[in-house]
């Protein structure tokens, strides 16, 4: 129980002192993140072995997602206009996270975050701030529905939403003021961004063995 909340916090400093190392770390920042996110996410590997296929698969599909999302279809840009080495890692440490929240999150807050979601997103879309937000939302509700794991999507998405608010205050990276194509606007970042990591985590999920909630 201890090892797993110290692996909890150490992922938790490591997202927000990494990213505030790749902002104002100067050239030596991002590299020094990258590394250390790559031999963090060394350390799960080994320590976890039944966690081992679906972090491999969550690194395999977030690379993916990376580069089609944002380097492709440019929803959001990163500062330095790449795609940093320590952001797919990240995303299987991330997940790590919301392993190990998610059995810990309360029956209530289960509950009150989709609302919670549902009432942002619609404030967005009614004042014309964010047209992208109920398209995602949609999506995790379909996720919360038919998933398997509702809780551990309810806690991606919480967990995934301050990552998002902390990385875009920092200028990490930057969401498109508008959705290529249709021109819809989009919010920096927006409400329901968690939504990419909730399909991400039910991706991962069926690679996980039946029998293993979280082992680390």
């Amino acid at each position: 129980m201890h090892g797993e909340r110290g692996v909890a916090l150490g992922i938790v400093a490591t997202i927000m002192l990494g990213l505030a190392a790749d902002r104002f770390g100067g050239p030596w920042g991002q590299p020094l993140v990258s590394v250390w996110t790559w031999l963090f996410l060394g350390a799960l590997l080994w320590r976890a072995p039944a966690l081992r296929r679906p972090l491999l698969g969550c690194l395999l599909i977030a690379t993916t997602g990376e580069i089609v999302l944002s380097l492709v279809l440019h929803l959001y840009d990163y500062r330095l206009g790449n795609l940093p080495l320590f952001v797919p890692p990240g995303h299987c440490l991330l997940y790590w996270l919301g392993l190990y929240v998610a059995p810990r999150l309360g029956r209530h807050l289960t509950t009150a975050i989709p609302w919670a979601a549902v009432g942002g997103v619609s404030i967005l879309a009614v004042s014309g701030l964010d047209g992208l937000g109920p398209l995602l939302l949609a999506l995790f509700l379909l996720c919360l529905r038919y998933g398997p794991a509702p809780r551990l999507y309810v806690s991606m998405f919480a967990l995934s939403l301050l990552m998002e608010l902390w990385g875009t205050a920092l200028g990490c990276w930057t969401w498109r003021s508008t959705l290529p194509l249709v021109d819809w606007p989009v919010t920096n970042p927006p409400l329901a961004a968690g939504a990419f990591y909730c399909v991400l985590d039910l991706l991962c999920g069926s690679l996980r063995h039946p029998q293993t909630c979280h082992s680390a």
